[in-house]
C-alpha cells in the first residue's frame, strides 16, 4: 500500500503573474539541493483520514501559521517517482512570511554517531512565480503547477470543482 499524503498549494496573483508558496526541506539530506528539492506544505496520513483535514493541519505545522480560509480545489492524486501519492488542494490567499516556523523532527546525525538533532521539517519558505516554481519544485509535484494554471484558465474558483 502506497504511502498517503495531502497538502495545500497556496496561490496568489501579484502584478498579473501567479506565485506559489512551497518550502524547502530542512535536514541534512537536503542542505545543498535546491532545485528539484521544494515542496508544497503536506503531510502523510491514513487511510479513511480527510485529506483536506490533514493538508490543512500540516500547512500549520510546516509554516507555524493557519491556512488561509477560502474556497479550494482539489487536485486529482498524484503519484510521486518514490510511490507516495498526494492530494493536494490549492488556495487563493496572500500570507506574509514573517515568523514562519516549522515543526521539527529528530534524526541521527551524522549518521551513525549516536547523536540525535532536531531538525526543522522545512528550512525555509517563499513565494516563486511558476516558471521558478517549476524549476524549485520536487518532479512529482511539477504537475500540480499544470492543474493549478488549468484550474484558473477555466476560470474557477466558480467552477464545480470548487468546495
Amino acid at each position: 500500500m502506497p504511502k498517503l499524503s495531502a497538502g495545500l498549494l497556496l496561490f496568489r496573483e501579484t502584478d498579473g503573474a501567479v506565485e506559489v508558496l512551497i518550502g524547502h526541506p530542512g535536514g541534512p539530506f537536503w542542505a545543498r539541493k535546491d532545485d528539484g528539492a521544494w515542496s508544497i506544505p503536506k503531510g502523510e496520513y491514513l487511510e479513511g483520514e480527510d485529506p483536506w483535514t490533514v493538508a490543512q493541519r500540516e500547512f500549520a505545522e510546516e509554516i507555524g501559521k493557519p491556512a488561509p480560509r477560502g474556497p479550494r480545489i482539489e487536485f486529482p492524486p498524484v503519484r510521486q517517482p518514490g510511490g507516495k501519492i498526494v492530494t493536494a488542494f490549492a488556495v487563493r490567499g496572500d500570507l506574509d512570511l514573517e515568523g514562519t516556523v516549522s515543526n521539527t523532527f529528530t534524526l541521527e546525525w551524522p549518521r551513525g554517531s549516536g547523536t540525535l538533532r532536531e531538525f526543522p521539517e522545512i528550512d525555509r519558505v517563499g513565494w516563486f512565480d511558476v516558471g521558478a516554481a517549476r524549476e524549485k519544485l520536487l518532479k512529482g509535484q511539477r504537475p500540480l503547477l499544470d492543474r493549478l494554471a488549468e484550474a484558473l484558465a477555466r476560470g474557477e474558483p466558480d467552477g464545480s470543482r470548487w468546495h
